[in-house]
């Protein structure tokens, strides 16, 4: 019996190891792709022998035998077919517990073995009668293994289309079995995979590795930091000069003074500056001057967190020196007053208005300190945010206890100050000038409400934009920032997809889940009614409906619950559409009917929905818009957007925007209807090509905008000249890729349906998902070689990936962006 590849193993909280990830690809973990093991030195393999030993003690104990449990447990697979399987052929004994002895057996010859090897341990695996062949009945059960494996869930009907596909291209001679041979014949029709079978655990099997070295400061980099490298050293560079003048103003009284006097300086320029770094309104209207290509306009938050830290230190060295100048002034044969007294109290006179400095340092070191525990990120992230929000708002009586503190920080404050409570006034005035209401919900996967809010008709704002929310039946008090997902040509309504993570969200999507308790709208389809007639004026646009179940065939296949409501763009003269503007077009007669059951009665969308889609008249205020990186994007020649989970929500807008734009380009001849591209139409789009890659964990995911995407890849096709100008690329993280033994089957079943459906099964886009995590290096290659101009990446997702796109972009020269609020 041939031997199996090694488990993979895994500390777990640093107690349990675990044959995690087993025969499952590095690089479709995260991990950086795992070495060629066959090259391994003498030394290296002997530490990794070490090694492995080590793990398997862990897990094995005292017997040092592993049973079929312990197995199943340490394999953490998600399907038992594979474990079960893989330990049958782990154990060549047939004893039912594998040894040690057994293991690096296997690992030794499927990891220094040739591909045959690995090959025929595959073939084992699928043949699961044991027979030398596998039949249709076998491969469908390991094929529905594989999808659970990787978290895919496809009706029964498509499972029998999978196994039918990659069935009758391997069974070359329709004997109705697949023979060794055949399969082998199969493997090698897929580049690369034949040669990285393998059991792909090098990375958990492989002793830590020693500390990262940090970062040299590269070309690369200053290219990309330049202007917030150029920032700090001006704020170093303005600190130390604003400290050395007050030191040695007042260097006849001691060092300790010194350092207060010093560090009091500084303060005042810090306690003033703070507030100009959340100037939304200025520095919105900053980034449409050239000085957003001079500062850091970007990483306003992050400097905002940054100067909040150099406060706190500040001001703790404030507060020892004058500690330190008080007990000696205490201690002194001449002093009339005690050490508490100079520090608590207003006797001594300290400060330019009766004495105040004292209580009220006191009292600033307090707020400060109690400010910056609730602005943690345990406290926000932990559904306190209020606690960070009331607590944050102290900056007022701090002004005031500041402006009593020192003489001169009234002074610093006056101009950023002004500003900063007329954009507060302006902000306040706007955003209650006019209650707007939430018309729309839709409840959608993952916890993602999508609200449908009415536009006001002076709210003017750019693709990828963001706002502040604030609904009173939620919370009266709460403003919450989120992106705008829908594009700016559309009139009617402005669309936000949130995400339940916090507090707030998660109070915000439960009130919808309980069938809109708070103020659903009573006469939904005279109000629907009225919508709709108001989008039919001659200036107006047309809008469509398209349902995600029924619209896109196989589309996120096994979902068929959610409405989407969907806008497109189409330039004038197109043959589907005189009238620039959007395209209305019915897709299906149930999907039709459906919708106006609806709007009939209230709360329902379908006989198969009832509370994932609401017509509401909820009050709402929103406050802004205010802009992002993002608008960057149409001034950049090759644009790369990178969204990972709900970080899609300002490209939904930007994509349906830069179509719509890009469409407006074309003309085509009435007489002979033949098309061209434009350039001159559009002077603010300089945009050559787009490369859009969307990352999720899950596949109900992709329901959030399957149906934008479906029409993007449709107008697409029909503007499409010399290669695609919007390219999208779909990756699963939680789905195995093609090198995994577990899933190398469902994989090559998924590409020949796609080839032979022109669709791909997990989302129904023409576009095929990619499984597991993008190959970072390679994804950039193909970028840099395509050679359509300076490229620009733009990513909105979380930070840890955002770190390790910002160090490819730095390693090719490409200029990267990432969405803060």
């Amino acid at each position: 019996m041939w031997c199996a590849p090694a488990p993979l193993l895994e500390e777990e909280r640093g107690v349990s190891l675990q044959f995690s990830h087993f025969l499952g690809s590095c690089s479709d973990s995260g991990h950086p792709p795992c070495r060629d093991w066959s090259t391994m030195s003498t030394e290296e393999d002997a530490k990794w022998l070490q090694w492995v030993t080590h793990q398997f003690e862990t897990i094995a104990e005292k017997d040092r035998e592993i049973n079929l449990q312990q197995f199943k447990t340490a394999l953490n697979v998600k399907e038992s077919f594979f474990a079960e399987r893989f330990f049958t052929l782990f154990d060549s004994d047939g004893s039912g517990t594998i040894t040690l002895q057994e293991l690096l057996e296997a690992l030794t010859l499927l990891i220094h073995g040739n591909p045959m090897d690995k090959l025929k341990f595959l073939f084992q695996v699928y043949d699961v009668d044991g027979s030398g062949s596998i039949d249709a009945d076998e491969l469908r059960t390991v094929l529905r293994s594989c999808m659970r494996e990787s978290a895919i869930s496809l009706p029964d009907e498509k499972l029998d289309q999978l196994t039918l596909a990659l069935f009758e291209s391997a069974d070359k001679d329709c004997n109705g079995a697949i023979t060794f041979d055949e399969l082998r014949d199969e493997l090698q029709r897929f580049p690369g995979v034949m040669e990285n079978l393998t059991i792909s655990a090098a990375h958990w099997l492989t002793p830590p590795a020693a500390p990262r070295r940090a970062r040299a400061l590269t070309w690369a980099y200053w290219h990309n930091h330049r202007s917030h490298l150029l920032c700090l050293a001006a704020f170093a560079g303005l600190h130390l000069l604003l400290f050395a003048l007050a030191a040695s103003e007042h260097r006849a009284r001691g060092a300790s003074v010194m350092v207060a006097k010093g560090c009091g300086q500084c303060l005042n320029l810090d306690g003033s500056f703070i507030a100009v770094l959340m100037l939304r309104r200025c520095l919105t209207w900053l980034r449409a001057t050239w000085l957003a290509q001079v500062l850091p306009l970007d990483q306003n938050i992050q400097f905002h967190q940054f100067v909040g830290y150099v406060v706190i230190v500040l001001s703790l060295v404030h507060t020892v020196a004058h500690i330190v100048n008080f007990a000696l002034q205490a201690q002194a044969e001449a002093s009339p007053f005690q050490f508490w007294e100079l520090l608590l109290t207003t006797r001594p006179g300290i400060g330019w208005i009766h004495g105040l400095a004292s209580p009220t340092g006191v009292a600033l070191l307090l707020l400060l300190l109690l400010m910056f525990a609730c602005s943690s990120s345990c406290i926000r992230r932990s559904g306190h945010f209020e606690v960070f929000y009331w607590t944050h708002l102290s900056y007022l009586p701090m002004w005031i206890l500041l402006i009593l503190h020192g003489p001169n920080f009234w002074k610093w404050l006056l101009v950023p100050g002004t500003l900063f409570f007329l954009e507060k006034i302006i902000g306040l005035a706007v955003s209650r000038m006019a209650a707007l209401c939430i018309v729309e919900v839709n409840l959608l996967p993952s916890k993602v409400t999508h609200l449908l809010i009415k536009r006001p008709p002076l709210f003017h704002y750019r693709p990828g934009d963001y706002l502040y929310l604030n609904i009173p039946t939620i919370a009266r008090y709460e403003w919450h920032p989120f992106t705008i997902s829908s594009a700016p040509e559309q009139k009617d309504t402005i669309w936000l997809h949130i995400r339940s993570e916090g507090q707030w969200t998660n109070r915000l999507y439960e009130s919808f889940k309980t069938s809109c308790p708070m103020d659903c709208d009573p006469k939904p389809l005279s109000r629907s009614l009225k919508m709709k007639r108001s989008q039919r004026r001659p200036e107006s646009l047309e809008h469509q409906h398209i349902h995600s179940g029924t619209s896109v065939q196989g589309a996120v296949a096994y979902s068929k619950d959610v409405t989407v409501e969907l806008t497109s763009y189409r330039p004038k003269g197109t043959p589907q559409q005189g009238d620039q503007g959007l395209v209305s077009t019915a897709v299906t007669k149930e999907g039709a009917q459906a919708r106006w059951r609806a709007i009939a009665e209230p709360g329902q969308v379908s006989e198969k929905s009832s509370e994932n889609h609401l017509f509401c008249n909820i009050k709402c205020y929103i406050d802004g818009p205010y802009g992002t990186p993002t608008r960057r994007i149409f001034a950049s020649e090759h644009a790369v957007l990178i969204g990972a989970g709900i970080g899609i929500t300002p490209f939904a807008s930007i994509l349906q925007s830069i179509m719509y734009r890009h469409q407006k380009r074309k003309n085509i001849c009435p007489s002979c209807q033949h098309s061209w591209m434009d350039s001159a139409q559009d002077e603010d789009m300089k945009l050559h090509k787009v490369d859009f890659m969307w990352i999720n964990r899950d596949q109900r995911s992709f329901e959030w905008f399957v149906s934008l995407l479906t029409k993007l890849e449709m107008d697409q096709a029909e503007i499409s000249q010399e290669g695609p100008f919007l390219e999208l690329h779909m990756y699963m993280t939680s789905a195995l890729g093609k090198n995994d033994m577990k899933a190398i089957g469902l994989q090559m079943a998924l590409d020949l349906l796609a080839k032979k459906e022109k669709k791909d099964s997990i989302t129904g886009l023409q576009t095929r998902t990619q499984p597991g995590r993008p190959d970072w290096n390679k994804v950039f290659q193909k970028v840099a070689a395509e050679k359509k101009g300076k490229v620009q990446v733009f990513f909105c997702g979380s930070p840890a990936l955002a770190k390790v796109l910002k160090g490819h972009c730095e390693q090719f020269g490409f200029k990267f962006f990432q969405e803060n609020f």
